[in-house]
């Protein structure tokens, strides 16, 4: 599971029956700087890409999210389904002390 600051949101004007229910977030994924700065800190602005991530649990823009990619992210869903990442939690709190060796 991967953290990222959600940034925006996708609109469809149409959809397959099995994504129906759910919604698509833009995600700007956690690099070690955010780590250190928590859930307050601000998205990662950069050439670094942001991400579409396929949401049923709720996130808001803001928030900070988990998520998976890749074959994973299909696991919930009775038929293959098109999905390469999906929401998995809803961040409340992040504590974050990095190994010093």
């Amino acid at each position: 599971m991967k953290l990222g600051r959600v940034i925006g949101r996708v609109t469809l004007s149409r959809t397959i029956p099995s994504l129906q229910g759910g919604r698509f977030l833009v995600i700007s994924p956690f690099g070690r700087e955010q780590y250190a700065m928590g859930l307050d800190g601000p998205p990662r602005l950069g050439p670094d890409p942001s991400l579409v991530v396929y949401d049923n649990l709720g996130g808001a823009v803001g928030q900070v999210i988990g998520y998976v990619e890749g074959r994973e992210a299909a696991q919930p869903f009775d038929q293959p389904t098109p999905v390469d990442a999906i929401n998995v939690a809803l961040a409340d709190e992040l504590f974050y002390r990095p190994w010093t060796g």
